[in-house]
Formats: C-alpha cells, sequence, structure tokens
C-alpha cells in the first residue's frame, strides 16, 4: 500500500479505500454477500488472489471481520465498515448522474446485473405459486430464474418448475432499461421482449425494485441512450 505522506484524512482514507476493486468488494458486502464465491459472483473481473488481498487488507483497516462460518470463511461489516456505505452511495450517484450512459457502447458483465435483478425481487409482488422465467440474453448462456414467495434464484437449468415467461433481449436494452436509462416500453423497441401470458408479461416490470440508482436523472440526458 502506497501512502501518500499526508497528514490530510482524505489522502489516509484514500490509501486503504483507492486501490482498484476495493469498493466493490465494499460494494458487495454491502448488499449482504458474506462468503468470498459470493462476493467475487458480483465482480466476476477480479481475480481470485486480488479478492484476497482487498479482503485482507479491509481486515486489517476493521472494515471487515473474518470468521469461519459452517462452510468455510465468512466476511461481515464492522461498524466501521458500515459506515462505508454513504461513500458508496456517493460514488454511485455521482456515476449516475454525471458519467455518460450509452449501454449500446459499453462492455458489460450479465452476471452482476442478473446477481443484481436477483437481489431487488419484490415478493410482495410476484406470483404465489413458484414459478420458473427463462432468459435468453444474446451472447450469454440460457438462465432460468425461480421465484418463490420468498425467495430468488437464478439456475442454468430449470429446477422443475412452470416456466411461463421467456425474457428475450439484447444486453444493451436490458442494461438500459435496468440501470434506469429508459422505460421499459422504450427498452422493448430496442430489443428486450417479455413472452408468455399477457397478464403476467404485462406484471414482470414491477416484480423488481430497478437498480439502486435508477431513479437519478442524468445531468447529460441527450446521451443517455441503449
Amino acid at each position: 500500500m502506497t501512502a501518500h505522506g499526508q497528514y490530510c484524512s482524505v489522502a489516509r482514507a484514500h490509501e486503504v479505500l483507492g486501490g482498484r476493486w476495493t469498493l466493490l468488494v465494499v460494494r458487495e458486502l454491502l448488499c449482504g454477500s458474506r462468503r468470498f464465491n459470493d462476493i467475487r459472483r458480483g465482480i466476476p473481473r477480479i481475480s481470485r488472489t486480488m479478492l484476497s488481498e482487498r479482503l485482507q487488507e479491509l481486515v486489517l483497516v476493521g472494515a471487515i471481520t473474518r470468521s469461519e462460518g459452517a462452510h468455510g470463511p465468512e466476511y461481515v461489516l464492522t461498524e466501521a465498515g458500515q459506515e462505508l456505505a454513504a461513500l458508496v452511495s456517493a460514488f454511485g450517484t455521482w456515476g449516475q448522474r454525471w458519467l455518460r450512459r450509452q449501454a449500446e457502447d459499453e462492455t458489460v458483465d450479465i452476471e452482476p446485473l442478473l446477481l443484481d435483478m436477483q437481489r431487488r425481487v419484490r415478493f410482495d409482488a410476484v406470483p404465489k405459486q413458484p414459478i420458473v422465467i427463462r432468459f435468453e440474453i444474446e451472447g450469454s448462456r440460457t438462465r432460468f430464474m425461480l421465484l418463490k414467495p420468498t425467495e430468488a434464484s437464478f439456475c442454468t437449468q430449470n429446477p422443475g418448475f412452470p416456466e411461463p415467461l421467456c425474457v428475450r433481449a439484447r444486453l444493451p436494452a436490458l442494461v438500459a432499461w435496468w440501470r434506469g436509462d429508459v422505460g421499459f416500453v422504450e427498452a422493448q423497441r430496442l430489443g428486450l421482449s417479455v413472452e408468455g401470458p399477457r397478464a403476467l408479461a404485462k406484471a414482470f416490470p414491477n416484480w423488481f425494485e430497478r437498480y439502486l440508482f435508477a431513479h437519478i436523472a442524468s445531468a447529460r440526458t441527450n446521451e443517455v441512450s441503449a
């Protein structure tokens, strides 16, 4: 860890938190991930070695604790780590408002997006009986989302429940809708479709609380598109 040689708390905090991936690790912990592989699922491009180093650094500064769980090591934010929620929120708000958003030109991994969808299901709005949604996203393998009244999970195979809906999309269209760049109708024009019984297909967008910062309008509105 390179020291800035300054007394300033901004510089000292940056020495700990300013490394690549660090705040994304904190973001995953704030979202409820506790185990190594769960954290990495939300940051698929981080190497196992780098993730291990970042976790160790956060343990050393007292932002997280490491303990042995029933299925291996678990990481939990301390009071100091929980306080970083305001910093992560400020980063997200600033990025959503001020950074250029054109999903068509971005290289985006599908896994973190699907994980976010899984995390943000509105269980009070989904059907009472378990159903499976097939996701056929261009350029990715088929995924299946199992929805139950209190549980949501993605699988590589249908776990054996009715499969009434199929979501077909170009990834930029799905990204643009989920991130709040466009509304659902506009996303459909850009290549997102939900096929199945009319009532279920119409209800689908309301089964999710979209991306946490989707409500924040871009200050560069003329540049927001898929």
